[in-house]
């Protein structure tokens, strides 16, 4: 049966694209701006809304091109057939995705990418040069997001090996947490490793911006206005507010005190966790990936992170990076058939996708790391990573753009 246009799916995915958006102008942008310093807030939400600006564009030339092209090379990249656009018609029917037109799929898939990269951006603040992020921006979505894009979701390496993956969890957030540790290694400490965030109120308004997008970003992977898309919808609200709730807990047992901080982190780290997993398991493992997660992103920033001593400024490898990976490997374990029947975990009777999840988290963090090592490197011996000492201590806003977020 030949496909045919669905207007309720089309509808439900353009919804979807725009959610997505939100999530990274303004969600993204606000959520990191409130956790920095005053000085530095007008820089710290412009890396996020020039990462999607440039990645749109990137993204239309040849980026998507190269991820959902015919597979080539050995699973790693595909075969670009419509550079620039061309030779798509507007009524023609994307390929894995049939109800709905091609272009919609483009643009959804346009606003993940974007919004990879803007998350790295939350580990760099505060010291990296603008020109430098710009940079960084083409030659990353380019030579890592791309390729990672393809090799999972457009019928490369481990796509093809059956590795699991509904919105993200390895395409997106392992490797935003991995690119960011790479490149906070390459960019050294801060002068003041502290966080004090000057407007928490910011970074609410932000978690719940990303709390809302994230429905059109796990529930729209379904790319059908179906029952699936309602139960990651569902299960992707369950593991937030479970996230939440376990941060909070953790919170008491440290201090004694809930934080508003701790609370929101926990809630994003929920939804990171349970991105890769919404539309293969229940409700149930839903709330334990949720519950989970925060215990394991909380050991990372306050244990693994201090010992290690790399100056991930907003805990991008901490939260997306360490929940990612748990929710990858949870897919593993709770993949129930009777939700979605292209994955069976663990505790359903298939102990061998747990197998390939780890081999595909593995791939995807070596490849991201090393690739991502290797452009920060040509770009700090080239034209340098870091701002000078001075204007570190002064403040970016005023410069490296010539602005102030407040006038006082």
């Amino acid at each position: 049966m030949d496909p045919v246009l669905n207007s309720g799916d089309t509808a439900w995915m353009l919804i979807s694209t725009a959610l997505v958006m939100l999530m990274t102008i303004p969600g993204v942008a606000l959520f990191y701006g409130g956790l920095t310093k005053k000085e530095n807030v007008l820089n710290t939400m412009f890396l996020s809304l020039i990462a999607f600006a440039i990645t749109s564009i990137i993204w239309v030339l040849y980026g998507y091109q190269f991820a959902f092209g015919a597979d080539t090379l050995m699973g790693l990249i595909g075969n670009p057939t419509n550079i620039m656009m061309n030779g798509i018609g507007v009524d023609q029917l994307a390929t894995l995705a049939p109800t709905i037109p091609e272009f919609v799929y483009i643009a959804f898939q346009m606003t993940f990418a974007a919004i990879t990269v803007a998350l790295i951006s939350g580990a760099v603040v505060d010291r990296m040069k603008f020109s430098s992020w710009m940079v960084f921006i083409v030659a990353w979505v380019s030579l890592v997001y791309v390729p990672i894009a393809h090799m999972v979701w457009g019928g490369g390496i481990l796509f093809n090996l059956g590795a699991l993956d509904f919105a993200g969890g390895t395409v997106v957030h392992i490797n935003s947490g991995i690119a960011a540790l790479a490149l906070v290694l390459l960019l050294g400490k801060r002068k003041d490793t502290r966080l004090l965030p000057h407007n928490l109120g910011y970074s609410v308004i932000g978690a719940a911006l990303l709390w809302f997008g994230w429905f059109g970003f796990n529930a729209g992977s379904a790319l059908t206005a179906g029952g699936l898309a309602g139960s990651a919808f569902l299960a992707t609200n369950t593991a937030a507010a479970a996230g939440m709730i376990s941060w909070v807990i953790i919170d008491y047992f440290k201090t004694g005190k809930p934080t508003m901080l701790g609370a929101i982190s926990g809630a994003i780290a929920g939804l990171v966790a349970i991105t890769p997993a919404a539309g293969f398991v229940t409700i149930q493992a839903a709330i334990i990936i949720g519950f989970v997660t925060s215990f394991i992103s909380y050991a990372a920033i306050s244990y693994l992170k201090p010992k290690l001593g790399y100056d991930d400024a907003l805990d991008v490898f901490g939260i997306h990076g360490i929940s990612g990976l748990w929710g990858s490997i949870a897919v593993g374990l709770f993949a129930a058939p009777f939700i979605n029947s292209l994955g069976t975990g663990l505790f359903y009777g298939n102990p061998e996708q747990l197998w390939i999840q780890l081999i595909a988290v593995v791939v995807v963090i070596i490849y991201s790391f090393v690739v991502t090592l290797i452009i920060g490197l040509v770009i700090k011996y080239t034209m340098g990573l870091r701002v000078e000492e001075k204007e570190e201590i002064e403040g970016l806003d005023t410069n490296l753009h010539e602005e102030s977020g407040y006038r006082i």
